[in-house]
C-alpha cells in the first residue's frame, strides 16, 4: 500500500490485486512494516485456536498463526493470484477460500481467532459484514483489524495504490471513521479491547530513505498512519455490562523492546481488561469506573520475568571467598567457613525468608519468578508479593542430584525443566553437559542455569536439542571471575536472564540487566526480550505474562518519563526508578508520590516500609515480616538483597492480621 499521492492509473480493484500477488512479498511497504511490528505485540497466543483471515491476501498472518501452533487455519480471500501465492507457502493444512466480502462462506461459530489486515476499508457493506463475522465468531473470540488510518489519509491526500512491472494502479477504498467502524461491530456484540493509533518508527523510517522518500517521512512525522483494533466477540448474556475495576492513564506503554503506545490501561478481574489510544474518538465500552490513576509524567513497562532465584536466600549477604573452580568447591567452601553466618539467617522462619525474597523481586519490578527449589505453600498464598511460577521440573545439579532422568520424566509435556549446569571454569564443569546428554536430560523443556563452561560445540548440541539457558552473569563474576562472552552467547538461541540469589548476586534483576549489558556486550534489545517474552516462552507461561496487551495478566510497573525506546531505559533503571508495581490487578507497591495519587481504596493495606531511606509503600503484613527478621538479625540489620530496610511508623500502618494468617501458614 503505497502512501504516493501521484498516481498515473486507475484499474479495478480485481486486476489490481492480480497484479499485486506477484510483488506483494517482495515491495517494502511502511505501512505494513508498521503492523507487523505493532500487531504482533497485542496478538495474544494462537496455539490451540481456530484461525480465521479474512483478507488474507499472500498468507503472511496466516504464517505467523501457524507458527504459533494454530489448531485450525482458513484464509479467505478474492483474489485467486494471491491465494496461489498463499497456497505455495508453509500453511500446514490451511484451508484457503476464494471469497468477497462482506460475504464469509463458512459455518456459525467456526472461529475465535479472527484478523482483517487492511481489508476493511475495502467493504462498502459494513453492516452486513459485521453480522457476518458476528455470525462466524464464537463467543469469547478475538477479531483483530488493521488498517490505514482515515484521518491520516484525508490529511495527506493519500491514495491507495502500488507499482508494479512500470505501472501505478490505484486501489478504490471506502472512507469510514474509526469510531464508524466501532459503532457498526459494537451493535453487532463486539466489544472493543484495544485502540491504538502507532506512529512510524525508526525501523519504517529506513524504507522511507530507501526508496527516497524522505518528503514523504517529514509529512507523516507526528501522525497515526494506521490503526489498530482488538474486539471480543462476547456472550450475550454479559455484552456492554463490563466493569473495570482500575484504569491508568496519561503514561505510554512498552508495547515491545522498541515500541510505546500512547494508551489507557484498564485493569479488571486480574487481567488487562482494554488498552485504548489516549487521542482515540473512542472508548473501550461501556463500563463502570470504580477507580482511575493519572500518570502523567511516566511510563509503564510490562512485569518482568525472573527466570531464576533461591527465594528463601533474600535476605542472606553474599557468601565465599572467591574466585572458585566451580560451584560444588564453592558450596563445600560456605558450608565449612561461613557456617554461623548461614545458622543465623536460616533462624528466620523460612515462610517469612521466603516473603522477603518475593519483595526482592518486587522492588525491581519482577512480578513473575521461577524459584529453583520446591514449591512451597507460601509463594501459591494471595498475598505473596510476586507470581511464582508453579508448573516445572527441577534438580539442583548433577553434584547435588540423586534422579536427574526421574525428575525430568515427571515433569509435564509443557512445563520446564530446571537444572544447574556449567556452572564453573574447570574440566569437572565443562564435561557436566556431555553427562547431561548421555542421562538424556537435554531436550525442548530442559533449561541450564548458567552453563559457564559452554563451548561451541556444545551450543551447537543444546540447539539441536532445543535445551535453553538462563545466564546470571554478576553470579558468575563474583564466583568465578569471569562472565559468558559476547561469542558464547550470540551461539544460544534461547536465552533469558536471571537474578540468581543474594548469596552471589550483585543484587536485583535490574542490577542484572545493567551488569549484562555492561559485561557480556548484549544488546539492549536483547535483554528486554531475555526478561520479558523470551524468558515467558522459556518458562511456558502461557497468560501473557511480560506483555502489555488485552486479556494478559494485569503485571506492570511504571518510572519516571525519560528518553529513549523501552529497551534502552529497561537497561539504565535501578530499584530506586521503580515507583509503582501492580500485580493481578492489584498494587503492591507505591512509592510515596504515588501512594498520593491512588485513588483512595487502592491504598488500604499499604504499609510503608524504609528502603536505603526511600519510602515504598507496600501490600502485606509488611510489619510482621520485618519484626520476625529484627528478632533474628537485630533491628538494624535487616538487608533484603543488600539493602537495608526499616519500618516508619510515622507513615505506616499495620495490616489488620499477623503474618502467619496473611500467608496461611500453619
Amino acid at each position: 500500500m503505497s502512501v504516493s499521492a501521484e498516481l498515473a492509473e486507475t484499474a479495478g480493484n480485481a486486476n489490481a490485486f492480480a497484479a499485486w500477488a506477484a510483488v506483494y512479498d517482495k515491495q517494502g511497504n511502511p505501512l505494513l512494516a508498521l503492523e507487523e511490528r505493532m500487531l504482533t505485540r497485542i496478538l495474544p497466543d494462537s496455539r490451540g485456536r481456530d484461525v480465521l483471515d479474512i483478507g488474507c491476501g499472500t498468507g503472511r498472518w496466516l504464517q505467523h498463526c501457524a507458527r504459533g501452533g494454530a489448531a485450525s487455519l482458513r484464509g479467505l480471500d478474492h483474489s485467486r493470484e494471491m491465494l496461489d501465492v498463499a497456497a505455495g507457502k508453509d500453511l500446514p493444512h490451511a484451508r484457503l477460500v476464494l471469497a468477497e466480502l462482506p460475504s464469509v462462506p463458512l459455518a456459525n461459530e467456526t472461529a475465535d481467532f479472527v484478523l482483517a489486515s487492511f481489508v476493511l476499508s475495502y467493504v462498502q457493506d459494513m453492516e452486513k459484514c459485521a453480522s457476518e463475522l458476528a455470525r462466524v465468531i464464537r463467543a469469547g473470540g478475538d477479531l483483530f483489524i488493521s488498517d490505514m488510518h482515515p484521518a491520516t489519509a484525508a490529511a495527506l491526500g493519500w491514495k491507495r495504490g502500488f507499482h508494479s512491472h512500470g505501472r501505478t494502479y490505484e486501489l478504490a477504498v471506502e472512507s469510514r471513521s474509526i469510531a464508524d467502524l466501532v459503532r457498526t461491530l459494537g451493535a453487532h456484540g463486539f466489544t472493543l479491547a484495544v485502540c491504538l493509533e502507532p506512529e512510524f518508527g525508526e525501523a519504517e523510517r529506513e524504507l522511507f530513505r530507501m526508496y527516497g522518500r524522505d518528503e514523504a517521512w517529514q509529512q507523516v512525522v507526528g501522525k497515526a498512519p494506521i490503526f489498530l483494533l482488538h474486539f471480543r466477540r462476547l456472550p450475550a448474556a454479559v455484552d456492554g455490562k463490563a466493569t473495570v475495576a482500575f484504569t491508568l492513564h496519561g503514561a505510554p506503554c512498552a508495547l515491545g523492546a522498541g515500541e510505546w503506545a500512547s494508551a489507557s490501561v484498564s485493569l479488571h478481574n486480574g487481567v488487562i481488561a482494554s488498552m485504548v489510544s489516549e487521542a482515540a474518538p473512542v472508548t473501550a465500552a461501556p463500563t463502570n469506573q470504580a477507580h482511575n490513576l493519572a500518570l502523567d509524567g511516566y511510563m509503564l513497562f510490562p512485569g518482568l520475568v525472573n527466570a531464576h532465584d533461591h527465594l528463601e536466600f533474600g535476605l542472606f549477604p553474599r557468601l565465599g571467598s572467591p574466585p572458585y573452580r566451580n560451584a560444588t568447591e564453592w558450596a563445600t567452601d560456605i558450608q565449612a567457613n561461613e557456617a554461623e553466618t548461614i545458622r543465623l539467617h536460616r533462624r528466620v522462619p523460612k515462610e517469612v525468608r521466603l516473603w522477603w525474597g518475593g519483595l526482592r523481586n518486587l522492588l525491581s519490578g519482577a512480578t513473575t519468578v521461577c524459584q529453583h527449589n520446591p514449591l512451597h505453600p507460601v509463594l501459591q498464598s494471595e498475598d505473596f508479593p510476586v507470581r511464582v511460577v508453579e508448573k516445572y521440573g527441577w534438580e539442583h545439579s548433577l553434584a547435588f542430584s540423586a534422579d536427574i532422568s526421574g525428575a525430568l520424566r515427571s515433569t509435564g509435556a509443557d512445563e520446564p525443566f530446571f537444572i544447574h549446569a556449567g556452572e564453573g571454569v574447570d574440566q569437572t564443569a565443562a564435561e557436566e553437559l556431555a553427562a547431561l546428554d548421555a542421562l538424556g536430560a537435554l531436550d525442548s523443556r530442559s533449561v541450564l542455569v548458567h552453563a559457564l563452561a559452554l563451548d561451541k560445540a556444545g551450543a551447537t548440541l543444546l540447539d539441536r536439542r532445543g535445551t535453553a539457558v538462563v545466564i546470571c552473569p554478576s553470579s558468575n563474576s563474583f564466583l568465578f571471575g569471569k562472565t559468558h562472552t559476547p561469542e558464547q552467547l550470540r551461539s544460544i538461541r534461547r536465552l533469558a536472564l536471571g537474578s540468581d540469589s543474594p548469596l552471589t548476586a550483585q543484587g536485583d534483576l535490574l542490577d542484572e540487566l545493567r551488569f549484562a549489558f555492561r559485561t557480556c556486550d548484549l544488546p539492549a534489545e536483547q535483554l528486554y526480550r531475555m526478561v520479558t517474552d523470551e524468558a515467558a516462552r522459556i518458562l511456558r507461561l502461557h497468560r501473557g505474562e511480560s506483555t502489555l496487551r488485552a486479556d494478559a495478566v494485569g503485571d506492570l510497573f511504571a518510572v519516571r518519563s525519560r528518553a529513549g525506546n523501552p529497551a534502552e531505559i529497561l537497561t539504565t533503571l535501578t530499584w530506586r526508578d521503580v515507583e509503582l508495581v501492580i500485580v493481578g490487578g492489584q498494587v503492591r507497591l507505591a512509592s510515596g508520590e504515588i501512594f498520593n495519587r491512588l485513588p483512595a481504596e487502592s491504598k488500604q493495606n499499604l504499609t510503608s516500609l524504609m528502603v536505603e531511606g526511600e519510602s515504598r509503600w507496600l501490600r502485606g503484613p509488611v510489619f510482621e515480616m520485618l519484626e520476625a527478621a529484627e528478632n533474628v538479625l537485630g533491628l538494624a540489620n535487616v538487608r533484603v538483597g543488600g539493602l537495608h530496610v526499616s519500618r516508619m511508623e510515622a507513615e505506616g500502618s499495620r495490616t489488620g492480621h499477623t503474618w502467619e494468617e496473611a500467608l496461611h501458614v500453619s
